[in-house]
């Protein structure tokens, strides 16, 4: 089209990590979050959020998480994935509207092994069907039996888990028995980009696939 600017191109292979890491978060949005509890060796709760997350699979019905390298030292598995390899388990909780200030609260860098429930002011309750609770205040949690790890280096690793079943707020379900859901109550946040930005689910537009001509 005549006139139209090209656009600028980032080519990966010349950039720093931090600088790849800022276009990717800049540009792949909004980010759905997973507010991660997974169980310590000595049985605390571990909580961690995850931006890099979203479903994978519908059969079997799969999640993926990114889980990126600790900040304690080159290298460093983050306590989320430590736990994850050990026990086999852990819980996404969806992060609502009235959640996020808790949320960044467990995004600190406590040591090894400390739990971030005190700190966030959170409940956890059991889980249905693991060991690993999950956090009382979420709107939706899905329960996870680890399905695949695939090892990234330097102490990344992408995390594939299988759900195996959903709690889901009682005002947010439309009708159990069809599984329908009214997603605009559960109020879901997701993440944008730089220092401490997220969004809302409030500004709602319906756009169809049309059918085939």
């Amino acid at each position: 089209m005549s006139g139209e600017t090209a656009p600028v191109f980032f080519d990966f292979a010349a950039l720093s990590r931090h600088n790849c890491h800022k276009l990717m978060t800049s540009t792949v949005l909004p980010r759905p979050i997973a507010w991660v509890t997974t169980l310590n060796e000595d049985g605390s709760v571990n909580v961690g959020p995850f931006s890099f997350f979203n479903v994978a699979a519908e059969e079997p019905p799969l999640v993926s998480i990114a889980i990126g390298s600790g900040e304690r030292f080159k290298g460093d598995l983050k306590d989320t994935g430590v736990n994850i390899r050990r026990n086999g388990e852990f819980v996404v909780n969806l992060v609502g509207f009235a959640n996020a200030q808790a949320m960044t609260r467990t995004a600190v860098n406590f040591a090894s092994g400390v739990s971030e429930v005190p700190f966030a002011e959170i409940d956890t309750v059991p889980s249905a069907k693991l060991r690993t609770p999950r956090i009382r205040q979420s709107p939706a949690a899905l329960e996870c039996e680890l399905f695949r790890e695939i090892d990234l280096g330097d102490g990344q690793s992408l995390v594939l888990g299988k759900v195996i079943g959903v709690h889901i707020a009682q005002e947010a379900v439309l009708d159990a028995d069809k599984c329908y859901i009214d997603a605009p109550k559960l109020d879901l946040i997701a993440r944008m980009h730089g220092d401490g930005w997220y969004t809302r689910m409030t500004d709602w537009f319906q756009c169809r696939t049309p059918k085939h001509p």
